[in-house]
C-alpha cells in the first residue's frame, strides 16, 4: 500500500522545500565526510569500468568488428541517456540516495522501494563475485587456493574493503586514486607495446563466420550493457560530495569517455597486434599482455586486474550500502540499519550486513546468478528514467540548472531508446534467467508487504530532508 497521488505530491513538495534546511537532528548526530572530484571520478570509474577487464568475451562472440561497434555506440543509447537523467534529477533534488530517492518522489512509496530493494539485493550477488574472482586470478600463482582456503582469502578481502568504506568516504576515494594508478600503468603499457606489433587489422572479421546475426547481436549487446550499466550510482553519495551541483554532471562528463577508451583501445591494439580475436575469453587480455610484451607485462597487467577487481568491490560496496542507510533513514527498513557513525560518519551497519551477505554467498557458485542481477538492474535504471518524467509532471516549473536536452522529444527518446536495449537484453536472457531473475524482482513487493503490515515499518518524508542538508 503506497500513499495516494495528494500526499506523494505534499511529499515530494515537502522534499523540495526543504532543501537548504541546515540543522536537522540526523546531521547534528554525525557529520558526514565529503571528497572531491578527483577521488570521486576514481571511484566512479571504478565502478562502472575498473579497468579493461572481465568483458573480454565480446570480441570471440561477436566478432571484433561488432564488439567495437557496440562497445563504442551502446553508451550513446544507454550510459548517456542515464547521465542525462541523473543530471536533471539532482540538479533538481539533489539528496543523498539518488535514484531511490527519486524515485519515491515521482512515484510513491511502493516504487520508491522497489527501486531501492532491487538495487541493494541484487548487488549482494555481484559484489560475492568479486571477491571470488580477486581469487581466481590469484590461483594461477598460488593453485592451492581452492575450496575453503579460497573462500576465506574471498572473505578476507570483501572484509578489508569493507573496512576502509566504514572509515570514510575520504579514505575509499583515494584507494580508488592509487587503484586507478596501478590499472592505468600497464594498460598504457600494453597499448604502446601493441602499436609496435601492429600485424592485424582489428575490425575483421566484422562478425564469426558461420554464425546467425541474433545470437551474435543478443550476447554482444548484452555483454556492452553490462559493462556500460550503473550510471545512476553516483547520485547514491550526493551528500558526500564537495560542490555537489558542480561536481556531479562533471564526473559524468569525464567518466564515459574513460570507460569507452577502456574498453575499446587495449583491447583492439592487441587483436591488431595477435590477430587471435577467437581465443578472447574472460581474462584473456593478462595473456595477450604476456604474448606481446613478455612476462614483465604479464605480470603487470595480472596485478592490474587483481587491482581492477578489487577497485571495483570498493565502488559497489560504497554506493550500494548507501541505498539501505537511506531507506532505513526513511522508515522502510529498520531504524537501527541506518545509523550513521558518529566518528566517521559512514553507515556502517549497513556495511556491516552487506558484508555477511557478501561472505555467505562467495561461499556458492555465483557467477551465472549475476546474470539474474541484470534484470534488477534493468528494472532500477528504467525507474530512474522515468522519474525525470514524473517529476516534470509534478513540478514543471521547479528550477533545475541541467535538463535533458531536446525537450520532450529528446526526454522521449532518453526513456525510449534505453527502454529498447533493455527489452532485448531480458529477451535474449538465458532459460536460467528466465527461471529465478522473476522471483528476485518479486522478492521487492513481498518484503515491501512484510515491512509495512508484518513489522509496522511507516515511510516518512524526513529522511529525505535530513540527507539533503549536507548538499
Amino acid at each position: 500500500m503506497h500513499f495516494g497521488p495528494c500526499k506523494v505530491a505534499s511529499f515530494a513538495k515537502v522534499t523540495l522545500l526543504t532543501a537548504n534546511n541546515k540543522t536537522t537532528p540526523a546531521t547534528r548526530a554525525a557529520a558526514i565526510r565529503t571528497i572531491g572530484f578527483l577521488p570521486l571520478l576514481a571511484i566512479f570509474y571504478g565502478y562502472t569500468a575498473g579497468g579493461p577487464f572481465g568483458y573480454e568475451e565480446i570480441f570471440s562472440q561477436s566478432g571484433p568488428g561488432m564488439a567495437l561497434v557496440f562497445l563504442t555506440f551502446v553508451p550513446f543509447f544507454w550510459s548517456i541517456p542515464m547521465s542525462y537523467a541523473s543530471a536533471e534529477l539532482n540538479s533538481l533534488l539533489p539528496v543523498q540516495g539518488g535514484f531511490y530517492r527519486w524515485t519515491r518522489a515521482a512515484f510513491g512509496d511502493f516504487w520508491g522501494f522497489q527501486c531501492g530493494w532491487w538495487n541493494w539485493t541484487g548487488t549482494f550477488l555481484l559484489n560475492s563475485l568479486y571477491g571470488v574472482l580477486v581469487m581466481d586470478y590469484l590461483v594461477q600463482y598460488f593453485p592451492w587456493l581452492t575450496g575453503n582456503a579460497k573462500w576465506a582469502g574471498a572473505c578476507l578481502v570483501l572484509c578489508l574493503l569493507s573496512y576502509l568504506n566504514m572509515r570514510g568516504i575520504q579514505i575509499s576515494g583515494w584507494v580508488s586514486v592509487a587503484m586507478l594508478i596501478v590499472v592505468l600503468i600497464p594498460v598504457a603499457w600494453l597499448c604502446i607495446a601493441s602499436l609496435l606489433h601492429w600485424h592485424h587489422n582489428p575490425v575483421l572479421p566484422w562478425t564469426p563466420p558461420g554464425k546467425p546475426l541474433g545470437a551474435i547481436f543478443g550476447v554482444g549487446l548484452a555483454l556492452a550493457m553490462w559493462n556500460y550499466a550503473g550510471y545512476e550510482q553516483l547520485s547514491s553519495v550526493t551528500a558526500e560530495m564537495e560542490n555537489a551541483q558542480k561536481t556531479f554532471p562533471r564526473i559524468l562528463l569525464w567518466n564515459t569517455p574513460m570507460n569507452i577508451l577502456t574498453y575499446t583501445l587495449p583491447a583492439s591494439l592487441a587483436i591488431a597486434a595477435l590477430g587471435n580475436w577467437q581465443d578472447w575469453r574472460t581474462g584473456y587480455i593478462v595473456e595477450a599482455s604476456r604474448r606481446i610484451g613478455g612476462e614483465a607485462l604479464g605480470v603487470a597487467m595480472l596485478v592490474a586486474s587483481i587491482i581492477g577487481t578489487a577497485s571495483l568491490s570498493n565502488s559497489t560496496i560504497l554506493y550500494t550500502t548507501r541505498i539501505p542507510a537511506a531507506m532505513s533513514q526513511d522508515g522502510y527498513l529498520p531504524a537501527w540499519l541506518g545509523k550513521i557513525h558518529p566518528r566517521f560518519g559512514t553507515p556502517a551497519r549497513a556495511i556491516g550486513v552487506s558484508l555477511l551477505v557478501y561472505c555467505l554467498l562467495a561461499k556458492f557458485p555465483v557467477a551465472d546468478l549475476v546474470n539474474i542481477y541484470i534484470w534488477a538492474r534493468i528494472a532500477t535504471s528504467l525507474l530512474t528514467l522515468l522519474a525525470v518524467w514524473g517529476m516534470r509532471q509534478k513540478f514543471p516549473s521547479a528550477e533545475r540548472q541541467f535538463r535533458v536536452p531536446g525537450g520532450s522529444l529528446g526526454l522521449a527518446c532518453a526513456i525510449l531508446f534505453p527502454a529498447i536495449l533493455c527489452g532485448v537484453k531480458v529477451y535474449y536472457s538465458e532459460p536460467f534467467v528466465w527461471r529465478w531473475a522473476p522471483w528476485l524482482l518479486a522478492s521487492g513487493p513481498a518484503a515491501y508487504a512484510i515491512l509495512r503490515w508484518g513489522l509496522g515499518l511507516k515511510p516518512h518524508p524526513r529522511g529525505i530532508a535530513a540527507s539533503r542538508s549536507e548538499v
